[in-house]
This record gives structure tokens, C-alpha cells and sequence, in this order.
């Protein structure tokens, strides 16, 4: 028996070393990528004035803030900040407004585009000679950092100033796009420029530094000049975990990869009275309200078959937002095969599903036509298939995915 139990432990030693250097080498397989972008920030932006638009989430692969490093330089002026939503150091909820403050590690300026304002103006320009955008995007259209950085640009572009992306890797992955390209003009999916008749998909299958480029040149009516320090050798097949690029939460309610596979889907909830999660440690994996029976939606749920993805009962209280502080039923969503698994699709299954087994509780608003692009969308999903309403999207997807195509950046 102790032979036993010491040829058990030197087996359990063995294997905690093995994940332990498995996982050391994720870690430390971005630290060349990220400093070679580092060092080429760096260069590009030397002797320059900059400003820098980021977040928490803009770090090296020691996690330390980018704009710490950028501070510390000799050579780079960095004489000021821009916050996106969520502010600077990410301590601001959802759609709460950011205002402008000094910044107490650095003492600069930070100024917000979340608030009063959503782009900086020609003051606050004419201080800087480079606009620097550092964010983690998590490639979906309705998340408002994109625009942010797309409406910058074009600030600065208007006062003719530089900017430079720090590109990252899309969490989501490059592979496909889904949902509908945007129909709808509701100012935080997306405007629509130089009278296209459609806009970006749900997920758009690009990087932060492919989407502007695109923007930039194919739709903007003010052009910047815009140079993005792209990832070394990223490929459109990677997944975000493949890259070794560590991941820090971009918003108070984005903490995990789990999380961004089913934002895509799960955000349509917004536009309702059911809970989309937030409030409890699984925002948009756990959908449900106070008047839903689990089990049976559950049941419901996982009989429709929908590829790469099952459903588990559960309750949740809420902490804030939604039914806060009430036991809600509902379900979690557990991805089991991302490649096939289509979060759009499956987020309007779930919606028509609430919406056909609790039709007298469950309200469906016009935020929710905003958030997936499709027009009327709160009136059509009581009455309409969700697969058509799929289908009205696809050339529109394909004309988008023609066009995008001279604009990215990796193969």
C-alpha cells in the first residue's frame, strides 16, 4: 500500500509540473509578440506628444499598463488620456457616464468619451501630435469601444493628427462573421457611412486595427493617417488562447472568454425583461427572470438542438441591474463546440423560446431591434421563424465579408 501511494505522488508531482510549465509557456509565449509591438510603439511614436485612448485592458504580457510604460519612456511625451465607457481604470458599470478628471498615478489629464462628449475635440487635440488607441475589442458590433476609437479617428483625422492602433487579438476569433450587417441607425450599433444600405455585422470577424482600417478608408469622409502595430504572427485561424496573449477583463461585465463567446447572442436579452446575467458572477451565460420554470426551459431548450452549445438549469439572484436582490429561474449557456457553435442564431432560439412559453410576462423592446441590427425585431420574433429572419441577413453578410476583404490585415 505505501508503494503504492508513493508511485501515486510521484505521479501527481509529475503532473503538476507538467501543467505548470504548460502553463508558463502560454505565458510566456506572447512575451516576444507583445514587446516586438511594444518596441514598435515605441519607435513610431518617439518624440512625439501623445494621447492615449485605453483601458485596463491594455497591458503588457507582465500585465503592466501599457500607459504606464509609455510614461515611463524618455523618449515619448505622453501628455494626456482618453476613457471609452467603463473609464480609464475600468471601476465605471455599464452605460454609466465617464467624466474628466486628473488621473492620480500619472497626473495627467484624462479626458472623457463617454459623457458629454464621444470624440475628442480640436482642444484637446492640439495638445498632442499622436493619438494612441489601446484596447481589447471583443469583435462584436454593439460593444461601443469600436466606435470610440472609430469616432477618435476621425477627430483626428479632422485636426490632422496621427494615430496608431496597438492591435490584439479578437478573442472570437477571425474565422466567420455572423449576425445582421446593421440596418439599423441607433447611433451605439454604428453609423452608417457614405449611404451604405447596410453596416457591420454582429460579429465581424476582425481586429480592432482591421475594423478601422476598413472604416478609415472605405467609408470615413475624413481620412486619418492611421498606422496599426499589428500582432506578430497572428493568423486568422489562431484561437485568442493559441496567440498567448493574456486576458484582462475589457469591461466590469466581460470577465471571461466564456462570457465573449456568448455576448454575441445573449446581449439581445438587454432589449427585454428577462435578466441577461448582470449582476452575478456569469453575465450573458445565465438568461432567466423570476416567472421562468428552469427545468422546462431548459428541456425546451436543448431539444431544439441547436449545434455546439447545451443548456443547464439554474437560479440566480441578481446584485444589481435586472430583478436585483429576486431568485430567478432561467438557464446557463455552456459552449461545448465554439467552431459550430452560432451565438447569434442561438440567442434569437432563446429569445423566441421565453417568448412562446411565457407570453404574458416576457417584453421584448425596441433596444433589442438596435442591439441585433434587425429592424422591428421586438414585433417580428412573437410571429416570425428565427431561421427567417436568419436568411434576410445573408447577402447583406456576404456583400460585407466582399468588402472588408482588401482591408485585413492578417491571412
Amino acid at each position: 500500500m505505501n508503494h503504492y501511494r508513493l508511485i501515486m505522488r510521484k505521479v501527481s508531482l509529475l503532473f503538476l509540473l507538467l501543467v505548470a510549465c504548460s502553463m508558463s509557456f502560454v505565458a510566456s509565449a506572447a512575451t516576444p509578440r507583445i514587446e516586438t509591438q511594444i518596441n514598435t510603439l515605441m519607435k513610431t511614436v518617439q518624440g512625439k506628444r501623445v494621447g492615449m485612448l485605453c483601458n485596463p485592458s491594455s497591458v503588457d504580457a507582465e500585465f503592466r499598463l501599457l500607459a504606464d510604460r509609455l510614461h515611463a519612456n524618455p523618449d515619448v511625451k505622453l501628455v494626456c488620456f482618453f476613457a471609452p465607457e467603463h473609464g480609464l481604470r475600468g471601476d465605471a458599470q455599464a452605460g454609466d457616464k465617464v467624466i474628466d478628471y486628473t488621473d492620480e498615478i500619472t497626473g495627467l489629464p484624462v479626458y472623457s468619451l463617454y459623457g458629454s462628449r464621444r470624440v475628442p475635440t480640436p482642444e484637446q487635440l492640439e495638445t498632442i501630435d499622436v493619438l494612441v488607441c489601446d484596447k481589447q475589442e471583443v469583435g462584436v458590433r454593439f460593444y461601443t469601444y469600436i466606435w470610440t476609437v472609430v469616432g477618435a479617428t476621425e477627430a483626428a483625422a479632422r485636426a490632422n493628427k496621427e494615430v496608431v492602433i496597438f492591435d490584439r487579438p479578437n478573442p472570437l476569433g477571425l474565422k466567420k462573421a455572423e449576425g445582421a450587417p446593421n440596418r439599423v441607425d441607433g447611433g451605439l450599433v454604428g453609423p452608417l457611412w457614405a449611404g451604405q444600405p447596410f453596416g457591420v455585422p454582429t460579429r465581424h470577424g476582425m481586429t480592432l486595427g482591421e475594423i478601422s482600417t476598413f472604416v478609415n478608408e472605405a467609408w470615413a469622409t475624413n481620412k486619418a493617417k492611421l498606422t496599426v502595430i499589428q500582432i506578430p504572427g497572428y493568423k486568422r485561424s489562431m484561437t485568442f488562447a493559441e496567440t498567448g496573449y493574456p486576458w484582462v477583463m475589457p469591461s466590469p461585465n466581460m470577465p471571461t472568454l466564456e462570457t465573449v463567446a456568448v455576448y454575441p447572442g445573449t446581449c439581445v436579452f438587454e432589449g427585454s425583461n428577462l435578466s441577461e446575467g448582470r449582476g452575478t458572477t456569469r453575465p450573458f451565460e445565465f438568461i432567466g427572470a423570476p416567472f421562468v420554470n428552469p427545468a422546462k426551459v431548459a428541456a425546451s431548450l436543448n431539444a431544439a438542438g441547436l449545434p455546439g452549445v447545451r443548456f443547464r438549469e439554474a437560479w440566480f439572484i441578481p446584485t444589481f441591474s435586472k430583478h436585483s436582490g429576486k431568485r430567478c429561474g432561467g438557464v446557463q449557456l455552456h459552449v461545448t463546440d465554439p467552431d459550430k457553435f452560432d451565438a447569434v442564431r442561438t440567442g434569437l432560439v432563446m429569445l423566441k423560446t421565453f417568448c412562446e412559453m411565457y407570453p404574458n410576462d416576457v417584453k421584448v423592446t425596441s433596444f433589442a431591434s438596435r442591439l441585433m441590427g434587425v429592424r422591428n425585431l421586438h414585433e417580428r420574433i412573437w410571429t416570425e421563424e428565427v431561421d427567417t429572419l436568419v436568411s434576410e441577413w445573408q447577402g447583406d453578410l456576404k456583400k460585407f465579408e466582399k468588402m472588408r476583404k482588401p482591408y485585413l490585415l492578417y491571412k
